[in-house]
């Protein structure tokens, strides 16, 4: 991964930076969140990982590489409002100011209307897009007093194309892709740049090795590239909106699927 050498070397100024922003993070510990955290630690960021989950392990192996000036990661379920609020309140106390928010909290439940419950459509539609409203009401002030910012929410391309079963996620998803476009008309005039990413279907590099020839085959089929993408490709994509370089970017959806079709 290009940037700083385990968060001692030297910035690679060809790569989108991202020095002296404060940068917070929801769904820290998927796939996505975990490659963001050291891409965006790496680009010169201050990072706020938060996730319902815990990993004690990794945050003592960033804190030992970066140091709790540069890093922090807090116990926070996004789809609670209460937690939420509790960790804006931790960033403004700890680093005075946010500069970015990158949402990738989800609740995924994949069944046909029919067979799907009340309980699992709200869970869906509670982890995928409540709680992007949460983080970013509770968010939105401390960026604005902070001289405003960039918000960048993780859709998918499932809330764009029909995919059978995928009625509350792709819904949700949908609804997300929406509200980033509404939020970015109601803040600009605040310094607020708000944009979704629509990603593909995106692996791990252990996941890709394991791929199977036929989801692979598959992938030839509807990504035009021919292949699933890496977590880090997405997250390159990130790094630009949260970055200055896209400063005249705003309430765009931005595909990052390797030209997926059905």
């Amino acid at each position: 991964m290009a940037g700083m050498a385990e968060g001692r070397g030297e910035l690679d100024m060809t790569k989108p930076q991202l020095q002296d922003k404060v940068i917070w993070i929801t769904g820290a510990l998927g796939m996505l969140g975990r490659s963001a955290v050291r891409m965006f630690l790496d680009r010169g960021a201050t990072v706020v990982a938060t996730d319902k989950r815990e990993d004690a392990s990794e945050t003592r192996r960033l804190l030992a590489l970066y140091g709790d000036a540069r890093f922090a990661c807090f116990r926070s379920d996004a789809c609670d409002e209460g937690d939420v609020v509790r960790a804006a309140r931790d960033i403004e106390r700890r680093f005075g100011r946010l500069d970015g928010i990158y949402h990738n909290a989800y609740v995924n439940v994949w069944k046909p209307a029919l067979e799907l419950s009340l309980a699992e459509w709200e869970d869906s539609v509670r982890g995928t897009l409540t709680s992007a409203f949460l983080v970013c009401k509770h968010g939105l002030p401390l960026m604005i007093r902070s001289g405003g910012g960039s918000v960048v929410n993780t859709s998918s391309v499932l809330g764009q194309v029909v995919s059978p079963g995928c009625l509350a996620y792709g819904a949700a998803k949908a609804g997300l892709n929406q509200f980033t476009r509404v939020l970015a008309a109601d803040y600009a005039a605040d310094g607020i740049r708000a944009n979704v990413l629509v990603p593909g279907d995106f692996r791990s590099e252990e996941a890709l090795a394991r791929q199977s020839e036929a989801e692979r085959q598959a992938m030839r089929r509807h990504a035009r590239l021919g292949r699933s993408g890496r977590a880090d490709e997405v997250n390159e994509a990130a790094a630009f909106l949260l970055s200055d370089a896209s400063s005249y970017v705003t309430g765009a959806l931005i595909p990052v699927d390797g030209g997926f079709h059905q």
